[in-house]
């Protein structure tokens, strides 16, 4: 069947109509008053009996929400008609290339998608058929062109799709509109490559292949003569640029007449759609080789140059990320990259101070003491508990040097200044990536309201910048809730307190088990045991009380009602991370600060319900624990997302292609492009979110704690290595075509990570001066050392206090008083700076105690303020504009200013000739009347 078209073409400005009669060929080129009235050429519609009998009779006439009624020439001349297309063929020819891009005249390209069932049976379906005859009315009244395919060409036999294309002069429309920036010249700033660089293997070889720079500005109709339009206009908007608009369009659009009833996203919340998405360019994978035929399309490179593991050592080919996903992934994966990079430092350095506290053992004489040592401790538990040796703490303090050495308090120093540099050096990069890609002034200038904010806000006002009216939340409304909102969040994380103690319980009653468990393997590692399982159901806890809050942050987002879709992202960002942090850092702030604060001494023990002794550190302290905390949190999580990253949405596109029609047994059917993308996983309306929160919440890690596990960066960048990748593969193959979208910058994520930064400094002090033996060390080298200034020998039997067994509470007392040796005990030690009994003031805290809690106070008043002084200069010192980009932006404001000149220069020239030839027209009618 002969493929029937009808496009008419109007501009009010230019006073330009072209209409096309049944059955004629047209093209419109009319010139009025200098300027074109851009257009199509096609076959104009038979008679509308001939039209495709399910597609509403077209016509653009009347108000959106309403059905409009079938246009007439009156309508035309009354320039009452914008625009209108119809395009409809019974069948999919045979043998049709399965992954084409465009509509069956192989022109007209596929901005968007939308994909539909019908249950014939459903008396609900005739309301949403409405709903979808109204919608698509508006969209051809916005002026789309829409083709439809009919389920019984479907794979699944059962889903409809109409098929979206937004002509050329939608595109220039909504472009003025959105003020997209479009090219008008080269960079002509930019440095010429001479050839003689050394050969970089991190660099991609379609970086040669790259267009050249180019200054760019806000696009206007009437001045398109000073863009950059290439011959093929069609080309002038890529991919992202188009979808972005056809979104646009898709959202503002009503489905009923009722300004609420708005946007294609309550038309897939209300089941009249079940998909909305933009076209993949074709398959990822080729059957030729990259190096005989070149990439089939964008995704095919992007799939062969970056997402794949094997290309982990390269560059990421960020401009053709931004052209084929938007400006906001594009961004995501440019931070990421970056911060990835930075991380190589910091791993090196990292493992050098793990290598130097492995080599430097031998000569640590703490270790060797305790190794050494014949001294009797006192049970670490009541009743079941024995006297214990303190030789079985050997390994635990050598592991504790390990981590535990001078190198630590160099390595928590360096990561201060590292987070400094990283965030200040980042802004830097992405005001070049901002001017690059054109979104400087974007959440100022651009962004528009939410179409949600707009439908369900019933008062307005006139915004005092461009004096138009336009939907506004007053105070009064906006206050309570946001106090809602607040109190929900306070209850959520009180929540999470509740579950981190519930975990706190755990520890102190099953080490008591452990402890009095008959078998020698379980009892001598208790407290291993302990933090291992502890961890892990803390692990277990979060997980949970993460998909609870995602849900209800949600729902508290949406009853803020956030103006725009910025405002929306950051007032979730911010809920989100709160009860995130809390959730992760919760516990490793107990073991760091509070672990082993309340137990008391032997004696005078303090008691949990009246039974349980609260949990305490080891002979060593307590850096092991929190070690060992944060390895299995941090990299428990990135192992479960990761999975939950690859896995998951593999077995969902195996779920969705399960039910399809056997291509051999219906050989006239394809499986087409917009077929194959909707049976991939959606990516989700927040799809950036979890990954911007997995790297905050890893960097929160790697920068909170690192004196406690200094190999936190290098475990971050091994998962960041594989977690771009990972992103990549799952972006290029298993997810749909996003929308794409544009942000500024990361958002409020810079914020937090600033605060992060800040919050490091304090931490690692308190680690260092709290957590660690560093500080005690240091005090008995140089204030009570046999050798001051030279030698730790006898640090360990002065940091051990001495304990009569007759002192014993009641609960306290073991049931064998047999000690190590075989002997009764009569006195055993415990940790800690008290006078012996026998002493005045036994049991009392003794003078070494005080010096070593000074040292500990001076220590991190010296090292917040000292750090801070540090990073403070290096941000004053880094500016925050690369001086190359100040030039750059200047040019391109004198290029733009250039480009209105010369256009109103053109514009007076073009009514001068006017009203020359108009006087000489009729000077020559008066001559020729005389």
């Amino acid at each position: 069947m002969a493929d029937y078209s009808m496009y008419i073409h109007f501009y009010k400005q230019e006073q330009c109509v072209t209409v096309a009669k049944s059955g004629q060929r047209f093209a419109d080129g009319v010139m009025q008053n200098g300027d074109y009235c851009v257009g199509f050429e096609g076959i104009a519609p038979p008679s509308s009996d001939q039209l495709y009998p399910e597609v509403p009779e077209p016509s653009p006439a009347g108000t959106p929400g309403e059905v409009p009624q079938p246009a007439t020439p009156n309508d035309v001349q009354n320039q009452q008609v914008v625009g209108w297309w119809l395009d409809q063929s019974e069948e999919r020819p045979v043998g049709q290339n399965k992954d084409t891009l465009f509509f069956r005249d192989n022109k007209r390209r596929i901005d968007y998608v939308l994909a539909y069932e019908k249950n014939d049976d459903s008396k609900s379906e005739e309301k949403k058929q409405q709903k979808r005859e109204c919608y698509e009315e508006n969209l051809r009244y916005e002026g789309l062109e829409l083709e439809y395919e009919d389920r019984e060409l479907s794979q699944d036999g059962k889903t409809f799709y109409v098929k979206i294309h937004a002509p050329f002069d939608v595109l220039c429309k909504y472009a003025e509109l959105l003020c997209i920036k479009m090219p008008i010249a080269y960079n002509d700033l930019e440095e010429e490559d001479d050839g003689r660089q050394c050969p970089n293997p991190m660099r991609l070889e379609i970086e040669e292949d790259d267009d050249r720079d180019v200054f760019t500005a806000p696009f206007m109709r009437n001045r398109m003569k000073k863009f950059m339009i290439p011959q093929k206009k069609e080309e002038f908007f890529h991919h992202a640029v188009r979808s972005r608009i056809v979104y646009t369009i898709l959202e503002r659009c009503r489905y009923e007449d009722d300004k609420r009833k708005i946007g294609i996203k309550k038309m897939l919340n209300n089941g009249s759609y079940s998909a909305a998405y933009p076209l993949h360019d074709g398959p990822y994978k080729s059957e030729h080789s990259k190096l005989t035929h070149g990439y089939k399309n964008d995704r095919h490179l992007l799939f062969e140059e970056w997402a794949r593991l094997g290309k982990w050592y390269k560059y990421q080919p960020l401009d053709k990320i931004r052209q084929y996903f938007g400006e906001k992934i594009g961004l995501y994966f440019a931070w990421l990259g970056f911060y990835t990079n930075t991380l190589i430092a910091p791993a090196i350095v990292g493992f050098i101070c793990i290598l130097y506290g492995a080599i430097s053992l031998g000569q640590d004489l703490t270790s060797q003491e305790i190794c050494g040592s014949n001294i009797t401790m006192c049970p670490l538990c009541d009743q079941r508990c024995k006297y214990w040796p303190l030789d079985n703490q050997c390994r635990y303090s050598q592991a504790s040097h390990v981590i535990d050495n001078p190198a630590t308090v160099f390595f928590a120093i360096f990561m201060a200044l590292w987070a400094t540099m990283f965030l200040e050096f980042w802004k830097r990069k992405q005001a070049v990536i901002s001017y690059d890609w054109d979104l400087v002034g974007f959440e100022d200038e651009e962004e528009r309201p939410r179409p949600e904010f707009e439908s369900k806000v019933s008062t307005h006002r006139i915004n005092p910048v461009n004096k138009l009216e336009e939907a506004f939340l007053p105070f009064y409304n906006k206050v309570p809730r946001l106090i809602w909102a607040g109190l929900v969040v306070l209850f959520m994380v009180t929540l999470v307190l509740a579950a981190v103690f519930a975990v706190i319980v755990y520890r102190i009653v099953i080490v008591v088990v452990f402890y009095r468990s008959d078998l020698g393997l379980i009892s001598e590692r208790a407290k291993l045991a302990t933090s291992a399982t502890a961890a892990l159901l803390n692990l277990v806890a979060i997980m949970i009380l993460n998909k609870m809050y995602e849900r209800v942050c949600y729902w508290l987002t949406d009853m803020e009602l956030p103006r725009t879709q910025t405002e929306y992202e950051d007032s979730f960002t911010f809920k989100m991370f709160l009860f995130q942090s809390v959730n992760y850092y919760a516990s490793i702030f107990y073991i760091a600060f509070f672990k082993g604060s309340f137990v008391g001494r032997p004696g005078d023990y303090n008691y949990f319900l009246n039974e349980y002794r609260p949990d305490e550190c080891d002979v060593g302290g307590c850096l092991i624990d929190l070690c060992l905390q944060l390895a299995i949190i941090m990299v428990g999580k990135q192992a479960y997302n990761n999975f939950m990253e690859l896995i998951f949405p593999k077995l969902k596109n195996w779920w969705s292609r399960r039910g399809n029609v056997d291509q051999d047994a219906v050989p006239s059917q394809a499986y087409t492009r917009w077929e194959q993308d909707c049976d991939l996983v959606p990516v989700p309306i927040m799809a950036l979110f979890p990954e911007y929160l997995e790297m905050v919440i890893q960097f929160g890690f790697v920068t909170l704690f690192v004196a406690a596990f200094p190999l936190a960066p290098l475990f971050a960048l091994i998962n960041n290595i594989l977690e771009i990748r990972l992103d990549a593969y799952k972006f290029v193959t298993q997810y749909r075509r996003p929308m794409a979208a544009r942000a500024q910058d990361i958002g409020v994520w810079y914020n937090i990570l600033d605060v992060l930064a800040k919050i490091a400094v304090v931490s690692n002090a308190f680690v260092i001066g709290y957590t660690s033996n560093f500080i005690p060390r240091l005090v008995y080298l140089y204030g009570y050392s046999p050798e001051p200034g030279v030698s730790m020998r006898g640090y360990v039997e002065d940091s051990l206090a001495y304990f009569n067994v007759s002192d014993f509470q009641t609960l306290s007392i073991p049931d064998d008083k047999i000690g190590p040796d075989g002997n009764n005990v009569t006195i055993c030690r415990y940790q800690a700076y008290r006078h012996p009994p026998g002493h005045p003031n036994e049991y009392e805290y003794t003078l070494h105690f005080w010096h070593t809690f000074a040292a500990r106070f001076v220590f991190i008043v010296l090292f917040e303020h000292i750090v801070f002084l540090i990073k403070n200069i290096l941000a004053y010192l880094i500016p925050d504009v690369p001086h190359d980009l100040h030039d750059l932006i200047k040019r391109e404001q004198y290029l733009t200013t250039e480009m209105f000149f010369s256009n109103e220069k053109d514009l007076q020239q073009s009514m001068d000739q006017l009203h020359h030839d108009t006087d000489g027209t009729r000077h020559r009618h008066a001559h020729h009347h005389e």
